[in-house]
């Protein structure tokens, strides 16, 4: 079993690509391991006959474990198998499985092997199960009024637990007098109670455990400011005009957090208990969702690339990271985030740092509504975003003053092209 990240411990084979007995070559991809961060591609770095596969398809194990053996065609490997150290873990936690459960009714075990039978008014024999008669008995309530809803006619708890007499009027409320008339068929609900449990991956484990760390260690407060977007839509369609040239929002974000990170290196910092590291150079990850959980990304020297090259580079790496193509080391070292819900109509929101970020923006979707413009009430768009810090690190003017930089530089585009 590969390590595919630095943190990576165990591994998760998602998928064979090659079967016991198939030719490898060098380069070839043998499977799709899932690990802490994503679901890899592993390739072969030998050619040969795959002749053992040390962990099934579902199933996890710790790094250095057997995964393959490829040899020459007939090799008796099985000294080699019963050398290996076991160190696969159990396979409860391997492979995914669906449990299915229906109403459970609590009763004894002895009412639950035992049907009661009643007759009714009119000599009908009547099927009630144990509790259901003890319920009926307490509430006084008489069997051969109720339809059961149990196999057969048989009478069970909740029909005793619906049932509502359309002649009980309340003496307490006036209103009922007036609708005792009106006689309303008790509710009986059709189906059963369902749910599934699906084993968590490897990657949603980790997301899990990391963002509770960072919010349960970081003191998270978080700062929210709106900004005039009517200069950076205009800005964008005439970049955009130009041949071979593709700049989003988002791109625009990117840019003008790298350059306000310059100029307030206290939000490119990370907490390190005795000290503080001040990062010198700057690494912007951006969120990306994937379809089991969240990536990011990570824009290496990002204040040293322009707009066009921010917008590529965030494509590109978008693209690996959906498709599984995307390497260990392109989505390590970030110093500051962005999470960007804008283009699913999300207006604000307040995202985890990204640990150990110091910071984390989360950017909403531009809107048009009124504002006030040289004491005028006119349209205007409008976009909102909420910087989370860790009060350790950050403190709430040096916030304040990294999200004044950033707004200068998005509703005045143009000095990010100097």
């Amino acid at each position: 079993m590969p390590r595919l990240s630095d943190t990576m411990e165990e591994g998760v084979v998602a998928k064979w690509l090659k079967q016991v007995g198939d030719k490898v070559e060098e380069g070839d991809i043998l499977a799709e391991i899932e690990t802490d961060k994503a679901t890899m591609e592993f390739e072969s770095f030998h050619e040969g006959v795959l002749l053992h596969v040390g962990i099934a398809e579902g199933e996890s194990a710790k790094v250095d474990s057997l995964l393959a053996i490829i040899g020459a065609e007939g090799t008796d490997v099985s000294d080699m198998i019963s050398s290996q150290n076991d160190e696969s873990i159990s396979s409860e936690d391997s492979e995914p499985t669906i449990v299915e459960t229906t109403e459970v009714i609590a009763t004894t075990q002895a009412e639950k092997s035992t049907e009661v039978s009643n007759a009714s008014n009119n000599g009908e024999r009547i099927f009630a199960s144990p509790l259901a008669k003890k319920i009926a008995k307490d509430r006084g309530i008489n069997l051969g009024n109720i339809k059961g809803s149990g196999e057969n006619g048989r009478i069970v708890k909740k029909d005793i637990e619906n049932y509502a007499p359309a002649s009980e009027v309340s003496t307490h409320d006036p209103l009922q007098t007036e609708k005792s008339s009106t006689k309303v068929a008790p509710f009986t609900p059709v189906g059963e109670e369902r749910f599934e449990e699906i084993n968590n991956s490897q990657m949603r484990k980790v997301i899990a455990k990391r963002l509770g760390e960072s919010k349960f260690s970081a003191p998270h407060y978080y700062l929210t400011i709106e900004l005039d977007m009517d200069n950076a839509i205009a800005s964008r369609k005439t970049i955009n005009s130009l041949p071979d040239t593709k700049v989003s929002f988002n791109d625009m974000i990117v840019k003008a957090c790298a350059m306000a990170l310059q100029k307030h290196p206290q939000v490119n910092s990370s907490w390190n208990e005795n000290t503080t590291r001040y990062n010198h150079h700057i690494h912007i990850g951006v969120a990306v969702a994937v379809d089991d959980g969240l990536l990011v990304p990570v824009l290496k020297f990002t204040d040293q690339m322009s707009l066009t090259q921010i917008g590529t580079s965030v494509r590109d790496l978008a693209g690996k990271a959906r498709n599984k193509k995307i390497a260990p080391n392109e989505m390590e070292g970030s110093t500051f985030t962005i999470s960007n819900l804008g283009m699913f109509g999300i207006q604000e929101f307040t995202s985890i740092i990204n640990q150990p970020n110091s910071a984390i923006l989360s950017v909403g979707a531009i809107e048009q509504k009124p504002v006030v413009k040289n004491n005028e009430i006119v349209v205007g768009n409008t976009m909102k975003i909420t910087l989370a810090c860790d009060h350790r690190t950050v403190d709430g003017a040096t916030g304040a003053k990294f999200l004044q930089t950033v707004r200068a530089y998005i509703e005045n585009p143009v000095t990010m092209l100097a």
